[in-house]
Formats: C-alpha cells, sequence, structure tokens
C-alpha cells in the first residue's frame, strides 16, 4: 500500500517552478498523476503514483513524502484529514484500573488519538468527503475492544477529562487568580485538599499570569483531577517539573487509576517507566501518518521504542537506535575560568536567593538542578544581566547568549527570516547547518510562519537561536521542554556537541536527568525552601552534584541492563536500599 502525502504548510507553491510536475515521469507521459487544488497545491494521485521519488527529491521545500505502508492497515485506517493529508492508524486502548501510556514523536497522531477517545472528534475512518455517523464508527469497531468504550462514550455514559499540553497558554486563556480557577472544578475534592495535594496554597491568591511554569502545571494537574470523570487523559503532565514533583504526580496519577481509566502521553522515558502498567508505541511519519502498536509491558515496550524495531511485525522505523550510554562522571576541567561569581543574594521580598562562591570555567557546561521555585532561572538571568544581584557582583564581561524558559511565537516572518535576522553568516554556514540545523531539524522549518509553529517546533528554533547567537557563555533555561524522547537526545548532543567544538561555555536548566547527564560535566545544585528562600551551590563534580540533589529527594536510579536507560529504583526495594547506603542515588 502507498500513501501519498503533501505538507501544506511546507509547500509554497507560490515560491517554485512546480518542479512536482514537471519532473513526474507520468505526467511527461501525458497520465495525470498530479493537479492542482483550489488553493494551487498539488495533489497526488496515490492510484496513479508509481513510488519513484523524484517528486520528493526535487521538491526544493521537502513537502512531498511518498510512502510504502504494509498491506494490513488497509482496513485499520481511523482517521484522515483530508487528500494526501495526515491519516492515523489504529488506537490505544483504555482499560479500567490502568494507566496506559503513549511514547511516540511529535506529530504523528498522539493528540488526535486522545481527541478521538475523548469523543471530541468523530473518527472518519478515511473517508474525510463523506464522515460516517456515530453508529456507522460503532459498526466499524464492532467485536473488539475499543467498540464498548465509544458505545458508552457516545451514548454519554462515561466522562473525560482533559490536561493540555501547553500549560503556558493558561494565562492567556484564563483570567483570575488560582482560587477562582480551581473554584469551578470542585467535584471530587475542595479547594483546600487539592492546593495542599498539589503544593498551591502558598499561590491560591496568585494570578495565574505570575505563576511559574511548574506551578501552572500543577494548577492544571490539579484542574483536571478535580473533575468527576471515568476516563483522564494527561498530555506530558511533568513538563516545567522537577525530579520530586515528576514522582509525586506520578504517584497521585496511579492512585487515580486504581478505578479509573488513564491515558498518558509523557516523553520523560524515567517517569513514564515509573507511571504506566503498559504502554503503546506510535511510530510513523510527521505530518504523513502514524500507527499504534499493541500495548506492551512498560518496560518492553519503551526498550523497543529504543532500538526502532518492532519484532512481531518486522518493521524498523528509526534509522538507528537511540542510545543511553552509561558515562561515568567526567574529570575536572583544567581550563581558566571563564567567569567567577562571590556569594550573591537577591532579596525579592517574599523570596531571597543566596548563591555560594563559584566558577563556569572556559569550555565547560554546567548543569542546574534543583527544586521548582528555588531562584535557578533567577540566577540564569542574572549571568544573562538581566537582573542585578543585591549583594555581591559577577566578576565577568563576557557575552551572553540566552534562551528563556517561555519561548514566544509572536514573531513576524518565517523561521528563515527569524533566523537570518539573527545571525546570516552563522545560520548560512556549513558548519552550522550539519552541527545545529540538521540534527535539529530546523531545515525543514524554514519556510513556515513562527506564529504557525507548535511548541516543540518553537523550542528547537529557540535553541537554534540562541546557539547562533556568538558569545562566550550560552544560558539554556528548560530546553527539553516540549520536546519528545528522540528530539531531546539530538538536541542535548547538539548543545554539548556545539560547546566542544567552540570551546565555549555553557549553563543548562533542566529537570530531565538524562538530559542533564548528556550534555553536563558539572552540576550546580539548588535548594531551600521553593517559594521562600533559594540557594545554589556548586559547580560540583557530576558524581558529587548528582548524589547531592538525589539524596536532597531521596530518590536513586538504575540503568536498564539492556539499553542503560535510567530508571527510578521503587523506594525501598533491594537496589534503592543498596544504593542509599553507599552513598550513590545516581552511579550504580
Amino acid at each position: 500500500m502507498r500513501i501519498a502525502a503533501v505538507l501544506q504548510d511546507r509547500c509554497q507553491n507560490r515560491k517554485c517552478n512546480k518542479e512536482c510536475v514537471n519532473f513526474c515521469p507520468l505526467m511527461r507521459t501525458g497520465v495525470e498523476c498530479i493537479t492542482f487544488g483550489e488553493r494551487g497545491k498539488p495533489i497526488i494521485s496515490e492510484a496513479l503514483c508509481q513510488g519513484c521519488g523524484i517528486c520528493i527529491n526535487k521538491c526544493q521545500f521537502g513537502a512531498i513524502k511518498i510512502i510504502g505502508l504494509a498491506d494490513e492497515l488497509k482496513g485499520e485506517m481511523i482517521h484522515q484529514y483530508g487528500e494526501n493529508s495526515f491519516r492515523l492508524y489504529r488506537l490505544p486502548i483504555p482499560k479500567k484500573g490502568m494507566i496506559t501510556g503513549i511514547l511516540g514523536p511529535n506529530g504523528i497522531g498522539k493528540t488526535t488519538a486522545v481527541k478521538i477517545l475523548s469523543g471530541a472528534e468523530i473518527p472518519n475512518l478515511g473517508r474525510f468527503d463523506n464522515p460516517p455517523s456515530k453508529e456507522e464508527v460503532l459498526k466499524h469497531f464492532a467485536g473488539t475492544e475499543l467498540h464498548d468504550h465509544m458505545e458508552a462514550l457516545y451514548s454519554g455514559k462515561i466522562k473525560s477529562a482533559f490536561k493540555p499540553q501547553y500549560v503556558d497558554k493558561l494565562p492567556q486563556s484564563v483570567n483570575g487568580v488560582v482560587r477562582d480557577l480551581l473554584g469551578k472544578v470542585q467535584e471530587r475534592m475542595t479547594v483546600e485538599e487539592a492546593a495542599e495535594m498539589f503544593d498551591l496554597t502558598e499561590v491560591l491568591d496568585r494570578e495565574l499570569s505570575k505563576l511559574s511554569g511548574g506551578e501552572l502545571q500543577r494548577l492544571a494537574m490539579a484542574a483536571t483531577i478535580m473533575r468527576e470523570a471515568d476516563i483522564y487523559f494527561f498530555d506530558e503532565p511533568t513538563s516545567y517539573l522537577d525530579i520530586h514533583q515528576r514522582v509525586k504526580m506520578a504517584r497521585i496519577v496511579k492512585k487515580l487509576a486504581v478505578d479509573k481509566q488513564v491515558i498518558v502521553i509523557e516523553h520523560d522515558l524515567a517517569i513514564l517507566d515509573y507511571l504506566a502498567d503498559s504502554v503503546s508505541v506510535v511510530y510513523g511519519s510527521e505530518g504523513a501518518y502514524g500507527v499504534f502498536t499493541l500495548a506492551r509491558q512498560v518496560r518492553t515496550a519503551i526498550n523497543v521504542y529504543l532500538d526502532g524495531y518492532l519484532p512481531e511485525e518486522n518493521i524498523r522505523f528509526r534509522d538507528r537506535p537511540i542510545e543511553f550510554e552509561s558515562s561515568p562522571p567526567r574529570s575536572e576541567w583544567n581550563t581558566p575560568d571563564l567567569i567567577d561569581f562571590e556569594s550573591i543574594e537577591k532579596d525579592f521580598g517574599e523570596f531571597k536567593l543566596e548563591i555560594g562562591g563559584g566558577a563556569v570555567k572556559i569550555g565547560e557546561s554546567v548543569g542546574i538542578v534543583g527544586p521548582n521555585a528555588t531562584g535557578k532561572t533567577t540566577f540564569v538571568k542574572m549571568l544573562a544581566g538581566a537582573i542585578k544581584p543585591d549583594k555581591g557582583a559577577l566578576k565577568t564581561s563576557v557575552k551572553v547568549a540566552y534562551k528563556p524558559q517561555y519561548i514566544s511565537g509572536e514573531a513576524e516572518g518565517t523561521v528563515r527570516d527569524v533566523l537570518y535576522a539573527k545571525a546570516y553568516e552563522t545560520v548560512t554556514s556549513g558548519f552550522f547547518e550539519g552541527e545545529v540545523l540538521d540534527p535539529l531539524g530546523i531545515k525543514n522549518l524554514m519556510d513556515k510562519e513562527v506564529k504557525n509553529l507548535s511548541g516543540g517546533e518553537l523550542q528547537r528554533l529557540a535553541i537554534t537561536m540562541c546557539l547562533a547567537t556568538e558569545a562566550d557563555m550560552y544560558l539554556f533555561d528548560e530546553p527539553s521542554a516540549y520536546l519528545d524522547s528522540n528530539q531531546r537526545m539530538n538536541a542535548a548532543k547538539t548543545i554539548r556537541r556545539m560547546m566542544e567544538k567552540t570551546g565555549r561555555s555553557g549553563m543548562i536548566v533542566d529537570h530531565d536527568i538524562y538530559f542533564l547527564d548528556m550534555v553536563s560535566d558539572s552540576m550546580m545544585v539548588f535548594g531551600g525552601e521553593p517559594g521562600r528562600h533559594g540557594v545554589g551551590e556548586g559547580p560540583f563534580d557530576m558524581r558529587e552534584g548528582m548524589n547531592r540533589f538525589l539524596a536532597a529527594v531521596d530518590i536513586t536510579f538504575r540503568r536498564d541492563a539492556e539499553t542503560h536507560r535510567p530508571r527510578i529504583n521503587k523506594p525501598d526495594s533491594r537496589l534503592d536500599r543498596e544504593q542509599k547506603s553507599a552513598g550513590e542515588y545516581y552511579y550504580s
């Protein structure tokens, strides 16, 4: 079975010479394989297309995909958005008392599947020009496990609650204070009970626009879990949360799933491993198609996803495996100091930050870890010159490039326009193209309008713009947010490689432990009382820094014997006790 996809956001029909038509062998022989729709964009006949691939290679915008799929998928199409548009095959199956995880790259139908299972969208079964009725949909699913779910959904017998992906957009759509928002959804618990459970007591009377990313995430989770529903959907529930909060959130969701159906989309593999009972892997091609596999036991599913090969179906969906290497702590740096700082204090009234003295060496990448609301971003802004300390000084005159925690898509023009305006010579160099644009997938975004980018695309653009800036020190605030597992690995390797090859220094604030392990040479550890008093120490070498941090949150990590990926030990398990007694919370 051959499918053709035309990516509408990439197709720039007014800027090309219609190479897809002019070079098509069938069109040259008079067979009308490609026509043009009302908007002037190509429509490819899948019945006539021979799959030669010439149009793919000739399209300068990378807007065409011709893909061969297994014939077994013909009768398993769930939804198609239009001719030559994205199509989804199969769906995950929610089960009562279990947490079903969804794992896969961005742009291959995870959110579409959630919309269908929640009733927000009716699947058209591929009939985009003549959508079926709900009765026809139920007939299609007759005899399957999904039939009972869809029947109960359409008859109103089950209610669903949905936690959206982009929590940083909450202040744009909801006005008022935290208490007002939670007061509208008091069904399973009161505002006070929810505030205590999700650590929101201190911010109940705070405006949403003044909340941090972690506070917005906890607010969104609270508002979802407070609803009385039969099935709960959580789209990336751990973005902006620190490790301790992620584990706590996972425990809350696990408790919820005792008598409910729960589906979770999550890219933090350690948390997904800890949280889910089973996982449906999704593979496909961004913007073209997505296929849900049968649910597997969580460890097996994650390992299969990392390997990129489905043994039962004999399908390889990734060119190379995602490899997690067990890296020992790196040796101390002997290069000169790029910046050094003495004890620093900053008092905001409600919050006070204290930083011990330290230094960042030339070419060193420093990971910054710690609970939310302890001053990590404030410290980064001090280094960037956006905030001045009350006491102490940063002994530096270096040039700083900064990628903020919150990224905006309000810039005018295309990605190409924004990057060229930022640093034309750097962006167009062969070195930058090979080291940054290709690994981060920016080349495929060049002609997209910035305002139309997704959260993950905006994140990759923000990282690129930071790296394109000529600077001595690069500061990245939560660069893994909204990126899928594969993109996180690529981003970490890109940042690290650029620091090594250019001799620049970097400081990276993030909560994904493996991301930090890949990108960091040393660690700064923040602690204190969140929201009131933050204390920053370091940089320490990797072993000491990671052990200090994980000891503070009472969590130990091990590595999977097969893939070496990080896995959270169960509390009081044999490995947990052994590692704690040895003082090795991460490197076992």
